[in-house]
């Protein structure tokens, strides 16, 4: 069964997994969600993810990252659905918690945290809130 929202399931796969208490968790790969977790690893919400081939599928596995053994991703959320394409201008693009946590957007620069397109001076996609 094809999936509708890849990087949903993905969100919430960390999710579960810090509800668990897992060290890794595994997810299917693809690009956007190698890119999500590229900004995750950058603004050090997770230790890393590698990359590997297992039974013809790639799959991504996900290193998530506690602190006092308390997860450090208190909430994460799927802001742009398939149903519903949430965009914003970089005049229009909220904080997160006061700039406690980060939006992540697909740009047209490629996926980014909210402060590096505001940097960049872009707009796009939001795909998801982080604290």
């Amino acid at each position: 069964m094809a999936l509708s929202d890849p990087l949903g399931d993905m969100l919430t796969r960390i999710r579960n997994g810090q509800r668990a208490g897992k060290a890794v968790i595994e997810s299917p790969a693809s690009k956007l969600r190698a890119n999500v977790l590229e900004v995750l690893k950058k603004e050090g919400y997770i230790r890393g993810f590698t990359r590997s081939e297992g039974d013809g599928k790639p799959t991504l596995s996900i290193e998530l990252k506690y602190y006092d053994g308390q997860p450090v991703i208190k909430t994460i959320s799927r802001v742009s659905r398939p149903g519903r394409r949430v965009y914003s201008s970089i005049n229009d693009l909220p904080k997160v918690r006061n700039g406690l946590g980060i939006s992540i957007l697909s740009t047209p620069r490629g996926v980014m945290s909210d402060n590096d397109a505001r940097a960049a001076n872009v707009g796009g996609e939001v795909l998801a809130h982080v604290f």
